[in-house]
């Protein structure tokens, strides 16, 4: 089985290991400020799934630095990516999107940013300010997708329509930019033949995927549902089972740039087994018959 990690991309496209900042802007999201909704989508944190992020009280250099100094002991001679996660990170004026992402782009350690955003927020003057910043350092564009099906799109409340995703990925090719799509795998209702579509139909257009356990975390709408009896979380063999599936149709072509996630423990209610990122990432080493660390590199 052949595929590309992330951590073989990005040391091929910049000759030395390079790990990301998780930075938060203090940015909201229109699911949050009552443009779409107040709630968020249905899975969300109170963090905007910026749960490890640096503090938002914080400048963004500041951010940087910190985060410098929490990976210092794993990365030697390496480079950063400023990768702004938290929230809607162009769901803001372009002047303070620009300040922002400016004041990142310029850090000497940073080689590139990636920014965090739905594909409903890329409106004519982001995409300039996107063009511009790529011109001088890389820049990738990471939506939440999430999945391509209606029903399931309906219940989480992302509040766009495939088409709008369509959309925002074309518009960022024209201008070069490099896009990532996120996944969540096992959200309630959906089959091995769902998430198996909604992987081929985004490898057909994006550059990277993330693929993101379904983690149920305490203060969401969707803790309720599972309190209720709603609906299950995958077993960890489940789910190794079904990230081989995945991996057998994503193309060389396409970057890997997550197989797992986890939420913060303190929050977390499902599946527990999650928690346990070293057991979760051996035992999907092991169902792709891949025991090399690569693999542990491209799931982190």
């Amino acid at each position: 089985m052949k595929y590309t990690t992330l951590n073989e991309y990005l040391k091929e496209r910049f000759g030395c290991k390079v790990y990301k900042i998780a930075i938060d802007g203090g940015f909201t999201c229109p699911n949050r400020d009552g443009t779409l909704g107040t709630r968020g989508c249905v899975f969300c944190s109170g963090g905007g799934s910026g749960d490890f992020a640096e503090s938002r009280r914080l400048a963004v250099t500041e951010q940087i630095e910190q985060g410098k100094k929490r990976v210092g002991a794993k990365i030697k001679d390496g480079k950063y990516i400023a990768y702004f996660q938290a929230f809607t990170n162009t769901y803001a004026p372009v002047e303070v999107l620009k300040e922002k992402f400016f004041e990142a782009i310029r850090h000497p350690d940073i080689v590139a940013i990636s920014v965090g955003t739905r594909p409903d927020c890329l409106g004519s003057d982001v995409l300039a300010l996107l063009d511009e910043l790529n011109k001088i350092k890389p820049v990738f564009v990471e939506l939440g997708l999430q999945t391509i099906h209606e029903r399931t799109a309906n219940y989480i409340r992302r509040g766009y329509a495939l088409e709008v995703y369509d959309k925002a990925v074309s518009d960022l090719h024209k201008i070069g930019i490099n896009v990532v799509t996120h996944l969540i795998i096992g959200l309630p209702g959906e089959s091995e033949s769902d998430i198996i579509e909604s992987v081929k139909y985004v490898c057909e257009r994006t550059d990277g995927i993330k693929l993101q356990l379904l983690h149920v975390l305490e203060g969401t709408d969707l803790a309720d549902d599972y309190r209720a009896g709603k609906f299950e979380t995958l077993t960890l063999d489940e789910y190794a089972a079904l990230i081989v599936k995945c991996v057998e149709v994503i193309p060389e072509s396409v970057v890997i740039h997550r197989l797992t996630g986890d939420g913060a423990k303190r929050d977390l209610i499902a599946p527990l087994w999650s928690g346990d990122k070293k057991k979760v990432l051996n035992t999907i080493n092991k169902a792709l018959n891949e025991g090399s660390p690569v693999i542990k590199k491209a799931a982190e």
